[in-house]
């Protein structure tokens, strides 16, 4: 799918984006891809988990059970075990995974891009300054990325770029307005690109949008609770952020608002069963689907959706392999769920993949 024509313009105009990611060697990447699914962030040939990992595995929901729970499946993994990307976006009927840790590093520019009608994995262009918790989302051909780390879930940096699908490269566009921050929740509705809380060195409220056809930002209605690491979709006509952590995990949140961009104005809605931070969030079929995630010693393999129609949660099938930032997107009718930390923190990265569908 090709760009708008006042965005393809805008972005042939806009400088090439500057310091470039570092990514594995060779060398690097064969011992990796021996490794299989696991690898330990400071000693990436470490593929064996800790005890731990099955400790922290937490899946039970309060919500109540959806009549048809849904089933999950493998499916092709990732080239290399990678975590905290934070999120990642769909375009077309393939899903973009950016940025995170991985390989023995915590500010990797990865950018690979699961190809449904292959069924496999492609590397694309890699993202021209490696981060971690990285806000994405497409928009009309667009893939953009939008602040992060540079450092292990600390020093954020206001960087924003936009990959053209159809080019396979990406291009600097203006930074985030309100300053550095990463594990930003971005959204694209209306034509716009919407981020939503994150943080620097603590949690913040803040709400800006991104116009690509004029490469500004505008400030809105602060989100209610400062908050990052949340879920965040466009879903029945207004924006919904679900979930989240004022600066650590040990203060995850359930609470669950919407956003109205006629009013500029949110509303609470019905609060997220299993508070968490670092889930996936998808809107799917109708409702909000949120999955995995992390909590104070827990490692959550919850997969509860969101009716608006209702104002009401219900559980489906847990996950079969519970972690937390990992990458979360929709490719043809299907959750797709690829990497991720099957323990708290960053210390362990996954290259699991698995598919729920109905």
């Amino acid at each position: 799918m090709a760009a708008s024509a006042g965005l393809y313009t805008l972005l042939r105009g806009a400088r090439a984006a500057g310091m470039p990611g570092t990514m594995p060697t060779p060398e690097e990447m064969e011992a990796i891809q021996r490794g299989g699914l696991y690898s330990a962030l400071r000693d990436p040939a470490a593929t064996q988990l800790p005890p731990d990992v099955y400790a922290q595995r937490f899946t039970y929901s309060p919500a109540a059970a959806a009549s048809d729970q849904g089933h999950w499946t493998t499916a092709p993994p990732l080239p290399l075990p990678r975590s905290e990307m934070a999120w990642a976006t769909s375009e077309g009927d393939r899903m973009h995974v950016i940025g995170g840790y991985g390989a023995g590093d915590v500010a990797r520019p990865y950018h690979h891009v699961f190809d449904a009608a292959r069924n496999q994995w492609l590397e694309a262009a890699p993202l021209p300054r490696g981060a971690n918790h990285v806000g994405v989302a497409a928009l009309d051909g667009v893939v953009y990325a939008f602040g992060g780390f540079v450092e292990q879930n600390r020093i954020a940096v206001p960087d924003c770029y936009a990959y053209v699908v159809a080019d396979n490269r990406w291009h600097a566009i203006r930074p985030l307005s309100r300053g550095s921050r990463g594990a930003i929740s971005v959204v694209a509705h209306d034509g716009l690109l919407h981020a939503i809380g994150g943080r620097d060195t603590r949690s913040v409220d803040w709400h800006e949008a991104y116009d690509p056809r004029r490469d500004n930002w505008t400030t809105l209605a602060p989100v209610p609770g400062p908050r990052d690491h949340s879920a965040a979709v466009s879903l029945a006509g207004r924006i919904h952020v679900a979930g989240g952590r004022m600066d650590t995990f040990d203060f995850n949140t359930g609470m669950h608002v919407a956003y109205d961009v006629k009013t500029d104005a949110w509303q609470e809605c019905a609060p997220m069963p299993t508070p968490r931070s670092g889930h996936g969030g998808v809107a799917w079929r109708g409702k909000l689907f949120c999955m995995g995630g992390e909590g104070t010693r827990r490692v959550f393999g919850q997969n509860e959706a969101y009716d608006p129609a209702s104002d009401a949660w219900q559980a489906y099938a847990p996950m079969l392999t519970p972690r937390h930032g990992m990458g979360a997107a929709i490719v043809g009718d299907a959750i797709h769920v690829a990497g991720g930390g099957p323990m708290n923190g960053g210390r362990f990265q996954t290259s699991v993949h698995e598919v729920f569908a109905m």
